[in-house]
C-alpha cells in the first residue's frame, strides 16, 4: 500500500510504501499526485519511503511500465529513496536508469534530511 507523507514540503510528492505495493497504488495515488505537483511547480521532486520488504513490493514488468509512464509526464528534478532494507539496490538501479534528474538514497533515520534535499537540493548541516 502507498500513502502520502503529509509533512512533506509543498513542492515534494512524498509517499510511504508499506505492506504489498501494487500497480493500482501507483495508478490511483502516485500518478494523480505527481500530475498535481507538476502542474503546480513545473517540475517534480519525488520521495519514496520504503517501509516494506522488497518481496512485498510486487515487482514485475508493471513497475517499469509505471515508471516509464511517470518519466514521460514531467521534468524530474530530484528523487530520494529512503530505506534501510538490504537488496534495495535493484530497486534504486531500476529507478535511476529510467528516471532523469538527480537521484539519491537515504537511510530511514534521515527522512527529514531527504525531504529537505528534495525541496532545496541541499542537505541539512549536522
Amino acid at each position: 500500500m502507498i500513502t502520502i507523507i503529509p509533512e512533506a514540503p509543498e513542492n515534494v510528492a512524498a509517499f510511504n510504501a508499506t505492506g504489498e505495493v501494487t500497480r493500482e497504488d501507483f495508478e490511483n495515488l502516485v500518478i494523480p499526485r505527481v500530475k498535481e505537483k507538476v502542474e503546480q511547480f513545473g517540475e517534480l521532486n519525488y520521495l519514496l519511503y520504503l517501509d516494506t520488504d522488497l518481496d512485498k513490493f510486487t515487482m514485475g514488468a508493471w513497475l517499469e511500465d509505471v515508471l516509464l509512464g511517470l518519466k514521460n509526464l514531467t521534468k524530474w528534478n530530484r528523487t530520494a529513496i529512503v530505506t534501510d532494507k538490504e537488496g534495495v539496490q535493484n530497486f534504486t538501479d531500476i529507478f535511476s536508469v529510467v528516471m532523469p534528474g538527480e537521484f539519491k538514497s537515504f537511510p530511514k533515520e534521515n527522512l527529514y534530511n531527504a525531504l529537505y534535499w528534495c525541496k532545496n537540493g541541499d542537505e541539512v548541516e549536522a
